[in-house]
């Protein structure tokens, strides 16, 4: 198998398994966990909060031992087994713990990843990740799309509790399955040069010391906090418009098909923009697409906008981590990005939750978005002023 094999696979296999969890997890607590709305909340607010730990916590691991390919193994397994703890919980108490030993491993993947990935695949030409991380969007959408389809061919018809599939809570069995074969994939990415540089002592206060690093976490922060509870909101908006669970599952399906080819191009346009200029396009086409939702009232044109998230995703989620990598030394790469889940993702996307939810119910779908929109345009367009060049970018203006 070639090197650029191995993380394309994991990617591929790991965000299928994501597919299955993400769209369904909510659904399942709902359901055959018998939560009621603010238990769901709860549960689903577990992940964030136990992240706000564990990501710099495993970021930290992983940079002081040099271990980054063994130490992601060890987490999606990890997450693996967890998802078979959470399988056998029932109510509130026990669903609210196994989905915080979850969050423990799980929520660390995804920077740990990312660091592993950026590194493996820095020598092998600018659009090497980008076509990686765009074959793990692809399995992504396969899982969102076949997932339902598999439940339905099973069980046919014949509704569970709340109208949910009956086969639904085997979701967990099958995650475990996707998220344990990542795992082997992760055991065979490479584990020299930069991907196993060792840093000598702890890295965080390091790098609360490099000011670069701390502007993009107070960016990241406002950028969660505007975009976050807009998303989380959106089947309540799609509801409010007088769809239900097709229409908000063919809006993905939209939403996710463009960000593939952008992923696969990441490298182009790192190579043109920066990474942040790849910010500002994202946070600018996310408060685009929820300010224009505030003045929507028909559910087509509310899926054409939805066509931005992929602009969002690959502008915010790779541009951010790109920052971090151009800005933080090679030893703390996992220490850096698993700083930026943390406050971003994490501190800015709990708090988002929760002042939107606050928001919705009290002014309205269209008065949250407006809000949220106009803030994330007014801090897209700031980017310049906030973030400073990297010595990447000083480079590239040099060389023009």
């Amino acid at each position: 198998m070639s090197p650029f094999a191995r993380p394309c696979l994991f990617w591929l296999v790991y965000m299928g398994s994501l597919g299955m969890a993400f769209p369904f997890y909510g659904l399942y607590l709902g359901t055959y966990g018998g939560l009621s709305a603010v238990e769901v909340g709860a549960v689903l607010s577990m992940l964030p909060l136990v992240g706000l730990v564990a990501q710099p916590l495993w970021g930290q691991v992983a940079d002081r031992t040099g271990a980054r390919s063994g130490v992601l193994a060890c987490l999606v397994v990890a997450t693996g087994c967890a998802n078979l703890v959470v399988w056998r919980a029932s109510g509130f108490v026990e669903l609210l713990l196994a989905t915080g030993v979850l969050a423990a491993f799980g929520s660390a993947v995804m920077p740990v990843a990312l660091s592993v990935s950026l590194a493996v695949l820095q020598h092998d030409g600018r659009h090497a990740f980008g076509i990686a991380r765009a074959i793990g969007t692809f399995g992504y959408l396969v899982a969102v799309v076949a997932f339902p389809l598999m439940l339905r061919a099973t069980a046919g018809d014949a509704p569970g509790p709340g109208g949910a599939s009956p086969m639904l809570g085997w979701m967990f069995p099958a995650i475990a399955l996707l998220a344990s074969s990542s795992g082997v994939f992760a055991w065979t990415l490479p584990r020299e040069g930069g991907v196993a540089a060792r840093a000598k002592q702890p890295g965080l206060r390091h790098l609360l010391g490099n000011a670069a690093l701390v502007r993009l976490l107070a960016y990241a922060f406002s950028a969660y906090l505007f975009l976050n509870g807009p998303i989380q909101l959106f089947p309540l908006f799609v509801r409010s418009l007088g769809g239900g669970l097709d229409a908000l599952s063919r809006m993905w399906v939209l939403m996710l098909l463009l960000e593939i080819p952008l992923m696969a191009w990441v490298g182009g346009l790192r190579l043109r923009l920066g990474a942040r200029g790849l910010l500002a396009l994202g946070v600018v086409a996310s408060g685009l697409r929820w300010a224009g939702s505030a003045f929507v009232q028909e559910l087509d044109v509310a899926a054409l906008l939805g066509v931005l998230h992929g602009v969002a995703v690959v502008g915010l989620g790779i541009g951010a981590a790109v920052y971090v990598e151009e800005v933080v030394p090679d030893e703390l790469r996992s220490t850096g990005q698993g700083l930026l889940a943390a406050v971003g993702i994490g501190l800015g996307g709990i708090l988002s939750n929760l002042v939107c939810g606050w928001l919705f119910d009290r002014v309205g779908a269209q008065a949250t978005y407006l809000g949220c929109g106009a803030g994330a345009l007014l801090l897209g367009l700031a980017t310049p002023l906030v973030l400073p060049r990297t010595g990447r970018e000083h480079a590239a203006l040099s060389h023009r």
